[in-house]
């Protein structure tokens, strides 16, 4: 039986493995986000992928091992955007919450795809919304993380939580037509928002928090 992993064509078996599962996932993306959130199925992510069947289940079990990929993809590539925008941005928490929002807004106008899968609510498989609190989660972690000593205790918990659920509702309605605007006037608004709350959290005794 010929080795499915020896050199073909000048690229090796796993190569070709990863290049098969990407070509896979990408797939997902497009029959997920689209506008009408399709529903995926092995048959038409293969065709979508230009695959057969054999090579979907050399990447993986089932549909639902699949879409939980893919969304992991997705959440990994927002939240790296995320933490690069905040590291090269300023330290107050305006600057902070400006960078972060700015950078999730900006890659998912880049790629509505992925916006869809995140926050669309006509995605609402069991799947996707155990996804969606994990992710939520790992979100409000790293807003924690970004705030330093701007809050304490119970107030850096609540606040995380607060700005994660309501930007992905915000998200969610702009990504679906019902809030219009450009993406900078978004950026504009849910910091807007989001610092409100932040004035309202900072010890009284705080100056300069621009």
């Amino acid at each position: 039986m010929p080795d499915p992993m020896r050199p073909y064509g000048g690229e090796n078996g796993a190569d070709r493995v990863k290049r098969r599962r990407a070509a896979l996932v990408d797939a997902a993306l497009d029959i997920m986000g689209s506008p009408d959130g399709g529903a995926i199925s092995v048959r038409g992510v293969c065709r979508q992928a230009g695959l057969t069947a054999r090579y979907f289940y050399e990447s993986f079990t089932d549909v639902d091992d699949l879409v939980g990929t893919t969304y992991d993809v997705v959440v990994l590539d927002i939240a790296e955007s995320a933490q690069a925008a905040v590291a090269a941005g300023g330290s107050s928490p305006k600057d902070q919450i400006r960078s972060a929002v700015g950078a999730i807004v900006r890659r998912i106008d880049s790629d509505r795809r992925r916006g869809r899968i995140l926050f669309s609510q006509t995605l609402l498989s069991g799947k996707l919304a155990s996804k969606r609190m994990d992710a939520a989660m790992m979100f409000a972690a790293l807003t924690i993380q970004t705030s330093g000593t701007h809050f304490e205790g119970a107030a850096v918990q609540g606040a995380a939580h607060f700005y994660v659920g309501g930007l992905g509702q915000v998200l969610s309605a702009w990504i679906d037509g019902r809030i219009d605007c450009s993406d900078e006037e978004l950026i504009d608004l849910c910091v807007t928002m989001m610092y409100g709350a932040v004035v309202e959290l900072l010890p009284q005794n705080v100056t300069g928090v621009e």
